[in-house]
């Protein structure tokens, strides 16, 4: 279950640097992404990644910051996509050996600043095996470096 709780934690980090609305787009450049999570009630240490988002990442917000996800023994559905302007919802659902449910709410108070809560459940044999909440805060910090 903890190894399970680990890769589920593991592909949240991916979340946190992957954003397309045509209301949305966020400013190209050097980004830091602190995350915040909790896995089956435990708080892991925040992490910090950073990342250069070109100006087509930059732009292509629900591909830069939807779900990438990789299952064994699973099938996922299409995304769900909800946005507007400042916001961008979205639901991830697979099912198979163990199904997963994946919600992530992004709120955009400008081009540079964003924070988000993503929820990973995951249930194997009809029993909750992860319950996963990161808590994303980006900010952009300025120009890429080579």
């Amino acid at each position: 279950m903890h190894r399970f709780g680990i890769m589920l934690f593991s592909s949240l980090q991916m979340l946190a640097v992957s954003a397309r609305a045509e209301s949305l787009s966020i400013e190209p450049g050097q980004w830091k992404v602190t995350a915040t999570t909790a896995i089956n009630g435990g708080s892991m240490p925040p992490k910090v990644t950073m990342r250069c988002l070109s100006p087509e990442q930059a732009g292509d917000v629900t591909k830069t910051l939807g779900p990438e996800m990789g299952t064994v023994n699973s099938t996922c559905g299409p995304t769900q996509f909800e946005t507007k302007i400042g916001q961008m919802k979205w639901q991830l659902l697979c099912r198979g050996q163990i199904d997963i449910d994946l919600v992530a709410n992004y709120t955009f108070d400008s081009r540079s600043h964003y924070t988000a809560t993503v929820i990973s459940k995951g249930w194997m044999a009809g029993a909750l095996m992860s319950d996963v909440r990161t808590e994303l805060e980006g900010e952009r910090t300025g120009e890429c470096q080579p």
